[in-house]
């Protein structure tokens, strides 16, 4: 009888646990499965207004843009959702890039996962629409960066993207992540600190539809600071419609402080292309032109200087005495080393150093060079600034490169010879510059010794900027360099002055012109570089023509330039 009694309590336990199990599952199972459902946590990024770039006038050169990126949460998602099918019928993209773009992801369950940027806003209003049916999607607005000018400054301005991958450690302690919008190249990256601003984000409770509950956190995005560049947006746009279906450089500069006014390289390119994944097949031709639009040939190209190197040469030999401006030499058109012949391009009879700068006498250079050395070519060359960064406030500078005799035996190349020295005092062989360097050579000649720091920066937010690293004096004789600056001033306003077409009757216009051989078959590079004396500006400027032939090809964009600019009364 005990035992029955036992037997009937033990059943009698196991009804009510079943019958509690039922209740809980079958009847409070909907209550708790709206709890784990309906009751969702999501984290979305919010991005901090990247800060505008103007030009000197206050004219907007880089902007924000609205913009619709499709998120999805992958704690959220569930295949039988249908949400890739969904998206590759509403954005018309094919399903399976819209897969491997999900199944690439490496973030947290609860991390968003981007599967679309930017698409059109009726899209985003559909997929908006249909949040009850998918509720792991959601549209994410953000910014993308604009260039309402398009080419114009592209290579002062750079361009932005994503971090990537393998940026993301090294800049993980800086604030950025796989999201993060950073500067490529320009002053979109050397700036970038003050550019971004920083991010944000809210932590939201949102429901089985994917509405949002109520706020859990928010941390507020913080804008980043608005930049004023030296760049007069009028000066450069005038610049490269001179470079049009032409690769070379335009770059003015205000010799007094080191403002950048220009700084145009052609072929160029639209940054605004970056930003916009719709146009990564343009992107891709920029990336793979053999031309090379993305290269800022004002700061990266390194080229053979040709004839302007003869300023060097004119004031080391004034400089050390080696020569004086009375000092001549006789061009027959031909100068013999031994059987060697090293030809100029006229023949100019008796030249001093004034006439030698105007008429740009290779004879005359080869026979100061001798006087010289190459060791001294390149101390006085290094003094002046090549071979050397300017250190402009945009990265990815070359130094460009002064050869010379022990540089020659360091490296094993052999013996340096005297026909190497008749090379580099014309600016041949190994010599190489970039155009910025030529620009501010010619701003040193012009300025006394004064050697300024190149800029394009103006102001960071309301605060004007400082000059850089401020200007240093080079002892050079001053006699030295005001009879350079008479030959120089004679190359333009003598006749047969090999920059003549520069000759202005109410602008002072000083300058060298130079035509650099080049290898293989190809036309000589076209140089011109010089400075004006303006009324309201004192400015040196540099065009460079990469294979452009004649030296007068260059002074005919200078001299459209400098034209551009009077009736702008930027002069």
């Amino acid at each position: 009888m005990r035992l029955k009694i036992i037997r009937i309590t033990i059943v009698g336990f196991f009804v009510l646990i079943v019958a509690d199990l039922f209740y809980v599952q079958a009847i409070q199972g909907r209550y708790f499965y709206g709890l784990s459902v309906n009751n969702r946590i999501r984290i979305v990024p919010l991005d901090g207004w990247r800060g505008r770039i103007k030009d000197r006038n206050g004219k907007i050169l880089a902007d924000n843009r609205l913009s619709y990126d499709v998120m999805v949460t992958p704690q959220d998602i569930q295949k039988a959702e249908g949400v890739f099918e969904f998206l590759s019928a509403v954005l018309g993209m094919d399903e399976n890039s819209i897969l491997q773009r999900y199944g690439q992801r490496k973030t947290a369950p609860f991390d968003p996962v981007t599967l679309a940027e930017d698409i059109p806003l009726e899209k985003a209003i559909v997929i908006e629409e249909n949040k009850y049916r998918f509720p792991s999607l959601f549209i994410q607005e953000t910014y993308r960066r604009d260039y309402p000018l398009h080419k114009n400054s592209a290579h002062v301005l750079g361009y932005t993207g994503k971090i990537n991958r393998a940026q993301k450690e090294r800049f993980k302690e800086y604030g950025y992540s796989l999201q993060s919008v950073t500067g490529y190249s320009g002053v979109e990256e050397y700036y970038d600190a003050y550019l971004r601003g920083e991010e944000g984000g809210l932590q939201v409770e949102v429901n089985s539809r994917g509405q949002q509950v109520r706020l859990l956190g928010l941390r507020e995005p913080k804008k980043g600071q608005d930049i004023t560049l030296t760049i007069d947006s009028d000066i450069q746009q005038d610049a490269l419609e001179l470079l049009e279906d032409k690769t070379g450089v335009i770059i003015v500069m205000d010799m007094d402080n080191g403002e950048i006014l220009s700084l145009a390289s052609s072929p160029a390119f639209d940054p605004s292309a970056f930003a916009d994944s719709r146009r990564q097949n343009e992107v891709s031709r920029f990336l793979a032109d053999p031309s090379a639009p993305v290269l800022n040939r004002a700061i990266k190209g390194a080229f053979p200087p040709g004839s302007v190197f003869k300023v060097v040469l004119a004031t080391a030999g004034l400089h050390s005495k080696k020569i004086t401006p009375q000092t001549s030499f006789v061009c027959t058109g031909v100068y013999f080393l031994r059987k060697a012949g090293f030809r100029c391009t006229h023949v100019h009879g008796s030249q001093n150093l004034i006439a030698s700068l105007a008429h740009s006498c290779n004879v005359y250079y080869y026979n100061v060079g001798l006087l010289l050395g190459a060791e001294t070519i390149h101390h006085y060359a290094r003094w002046l600034g090549l071979g050397e960064m300017t250190h402009i406030d945009l990265p990815y500078e070359e130094a460009g490169f002064i050869p010379s005799q022990q540089q020659r035996i360091a490296s094993g190349m052999g013996r340096w010879h005297a026909g190497d020295t008749l090379n580099l005092s014309i600016g041949q062989g190994d010599v190489l510059a970039t155009p910025l360097q030529i620009l501010r050579l010619m701003a040193v000649i012009a300025r006394q010794g004064v050697m300024v720091q190149p800029h394009v920066i103006k102001a960071i937010g309301e605060t004007e900027v400082e000059r850089l690293s401020g200007e240093r004096k080079i002892k050079i004789d001053e006699r030295a360099l005001q009879t350079v600056q008479k030959g120089l001033r004679a190359a333009v306003t003598d006749f047969s002055g090999t920059a003549h077409i520069l000759d202005f009757p109410d602008v002072y216009v000083a300058g060298k012109t130079g035509t650099a051989q080049t290898s293989g078959g190809k036309k000589p590079h076209a140089w011109f570089t010089g400075y004006v004396r303006g009324e309201k500006k004192n400015i040196a400027l540099c065009i460079f023509l990469e294979y452009g032939g004649s030296s007068y090809n260059a002074s005919l964009i200078a001299r459209s330039l400098l034209l551009g600019m009077k009736e702008r009364e930027a002069l």
